[in-house]
């Protein structure tokens, strides 16, 4: 089960009235903390809980928690604090040294199922949406404000209004990877990819190629040419692109076809002097390119195998669309 939220709700929405379900939303943290502020995890009352708001350490402690919140339909809010010695989240073992206040949120009917369903439609049509959550243990009251102007800018991811009594976050869909070429090593991209809760469009027009029974993982199978592509609608909300037909003609085909895209990584796999007779084919030069182009592909992992080179090439795309800088964190790799 992926913990991005578009893939909670999804599973949410088919078992809304099949279970009673709280919500356990990280509303503040300070110091160190598994999680930050608008992690959100779903708990059911069969004891399931998906997605994450520790490592693992809290969360049955939660859900004890959360029960209280079916028996009074209010919230609850809850904290962790290793700062204290005295607090629980000592005798739990914790050991990240900081504080976490999480808001527990019943789900049902009479509260208009914390507006969930509205959240998950826009999330499903690839809408980015403002969900507010009311921070108090009275009556949960939350809305969802969608976001029409994909273009405009964030300053904020999850933040507490200057009253406080206010959680807002800017919640967005998964990522949708677009695949071009289903060989043996689009394999593992696609699994990988789905692995991290990405939204996986493989696409590639040859007979034998493709087959539904090796990606079952990606979330939709494209066979047609290439080139009656350019009015689809998924090529306005791609975020990335990875070619690695193996096939001259179909990387720039598919090399074209994304320069008109929403993709803010396009990946390419081969070395540089093949690249060069990609473009030639795609009468294209580097300087006509509108996006970026990644050639060769990926970040330095090491690894010749199928596997590496997808984690490789999936670790750069990671990278990009989270706008970090693809370093060791620890400088490990400088010593």
């Amino acid at each position: 089960m992926a913990n991005r939220i578009s893939q909670l709700l999804s599973h949410w929405s088919e078992n809304r009235n099949t279970h009673l379900w709280v919500l356990a939303t990280i509303i503040q943290t300070d110091g160190s903390s598994y999680r930050k502020a608008g992690a959100m995890m779903l708990i059911n009352d069969m004891g399931q809980y998906f997605g994450l708001l520790s490592g693992g350490c809290l969360e049955s402690d939660i859900m004890r928690q959360a029960r209280r919140c079916w028996d009074n339909h209010q919230n609850r809010i809850i904290e962790y604090d290793m700062r204290e010695e005295e607090d629980l989240a000592w005798q739990l073992g914790i050991g990240c040294g900081g504080m976490v206040r999480i808001l527990l949120q019943p789900v049902h009917a009479d509260n208009d199922y914390l507006k969930l369903d509205e959240l998950n439609r826009c999330l499903e049509q690839r809408s980015e949406a403002e969900y507010h959550q009311q921070i108090d243990e009275g009556f949960p009251l939350n809305k969802v404000i969608p976001r029409e102007d994909k273009s405009q800018k964030s300053a904020f991811s999850a933040q507490l209004t200057g009253s406080a009594d206010v959680f807002v976050q800017l919640l967005s869909p998964a990522p949708l990877l677009a695949v071009f070429g289903a060989g043996v090593d689009a394999k593992p991209v696609v699994s990988i990819a789905a692995d991290l809760g990405w939204q996986v469009l493989l696409i590639d027009p040859r007979v034998g190629y493709a087959k539904a029974e090796f990606f079952t993982k990606a979330s939709q199978i494209i066979r047609q040419s290439i080139d009656e592509l350019y009015d689809t609608t998924w090529l306005s909300q791609i975020d990335a692109a990875l070619v690695l037909t193996h096939n001259i003609k179909l990387d720039a085909a598919a090399l074209k076809l994304v320069q008109t895209s929403s993709a803010k990584y396009v990946g390419l796999l081969g070395p540089t002097h093949r690249t060069d007779r990609v473009l030639d084919i795609a009468k294209l030069t580097r300087n006509d390119l509108s996006k970026p182009l990644a050639n060769p592909v990926g970040l330095r992992l090491g690894g010749e195998l199928p596997e590496s080179i997808a984690l490789s090439m999936l670790a750069e795309v990671h990278a990009v669309l989270e706008q970090a800088d693809g370093l060791s964190i620890s400088g490990v790799l400088n010593q």
